[in-house]
């Protein structure tokens, strides 16, 4: 499970990984935001004609720097 949200969040299990937190730890850390995260990424919520269509699970607290990737990917569609 580890290595599939490695495959979204890499960066962020990286870091977590750098600061000593356990595999058990850090995939209870990062698991929902690599749900939510690839959502965002694949495009699930390009076309939302507002925030009241958003499904109930479709916002996770991320950090700026993945803000940014899912920012691009919307450019690049």
């Amino acid at each position: 499970h580890c290595l599939a949200v490695r495959a979204v969040c890499q960066r962020e299990i990286d870091c977590d990984r750098g600061n000593g937190y356990s595999w058990k730890i850090t995939l209870l850390r990062n698991y929902w935001k690599s749900k939510v995260k690839q959502e965002w990424l694949s495009g699930k919520y390009s076309n939302v004609p507002s925030q009241f269509s958003l499904p109930e699970k479709s916002m996770y607290p991320m950090d700026v720097d993945t803000w940014g990737e899912i920012l691009e990917a919307e450019l690049e569609r």
